[in-house]
């Protein structure tokens, strides 16, 4: 099985402003051209978190779904993130899994934050997205779905959990922490990529964007700069070590209601 490499993008976001997001990162990615497998973009990464739904929405087919195909296919690589699209009278915050082929596939967040009024705003989707790239399966999941063990339980066998996120920095230790949690219960690489800079609402993001490995071990952290990385993933050293450690065969059997 072929390794993956990963780049994350931790970057300010301009404040419900979709042109000026889509043009800052258009030249960010210009430096991942033939580099990366995967690159990764934060929560809503054309409006940052945002309540406004009503004026930013975009069809499911709209610029943002135009221009992912467009980066994907500049760069060669799998390019993700969420934004804000309107489809069938409801609102969802969509995160997009855009391979360079233009082939893609979604992800509506389930989670909602309430202390933002998002569930106010939004719909929260029903389903989980299990994406199989370059023989990974992967499991992507955006911001607050990152407190709810349960919807990230590794029911699936992957190996590969990603959140995009706009998280804040007075509760960065959580971030941190959970992230942390959610590799080791879950015995897989996970990813974190949150955003920098202070939002409309006068919200502080440190970014503490991480790549931490199957057994807790931190690969990449990053906080307070705008900044990239990019980190091969070994798939065969996570498989020898679940082999070795085998907690995932004891894990409860259950089912979401």
């Amino acid at each position: 099985m072929t390794n993956l490499k990963i780049t994350t993008l931790q970057t300010n976001l301009v404040w419900e402003n979709i042109e000026a997001n889509l043009i800052q990162l258009s030249s960010k990615l210009n430096k991942f051209i033939n580099t990366s497998d995967i690159i990764i973009l934060p929560e809503m990464f054309t409006t940052g978190f945002s309540m406004n739904p009503a004026r930013l929405a975009e069809s499911p087919n709209g610029k943002t779904l135009t221009w992912l195909k467009a980066q994907a296919q500049k760069t060669h690589a799998v390019i993700t993130g969420s934004y804000i699209v309107k489809e069938n009278g409801h609102y969802y915050n969509r995160l997009v899994w855009m391979q360079p082929n233009g082939i893609f596939q979604t992800y509506d967040k389930k989670h909602l934050f309430s202390l933002s009024a998002e569930p106010a705003h939004y719909t929260a989707g029903k389903e989980r997205l299990i994406v199989t790239y370059k023989g990974w399966k992967i499991c992507p999941l955006i911001c607050f779905d990152l407190r709810f063990p349960v919807w990230s339980r590794n029911t699936e066998n992957y190996d590969l959990l990603i959140y995009v996120a706009n998280w804040p920095e007075k509760r960065a230790h959580h971030w941190r922490s959970l992230l942390m949690a959610r590799a080791i219960e879950n015995q897989a690489y996970t990813i974190g990529v949150n955003r920098v800079g202070i939002d409309g609402n006068q919200s502080n993001h440190s970014g503490d964007t991480s790549v931490i490995d199957y057994n807790g071990s931190i690969l990449v952290h990053t906080a307070h700069v705008e900044t990239s990385n990019t980190v091969e993933l070994d798939y065969q050293e996570q498989q020898d070590f679940r082999k070795k450690l085998r907690f995932l065969a004891d894990s409860d059997a259950f089912q979401l209601l």
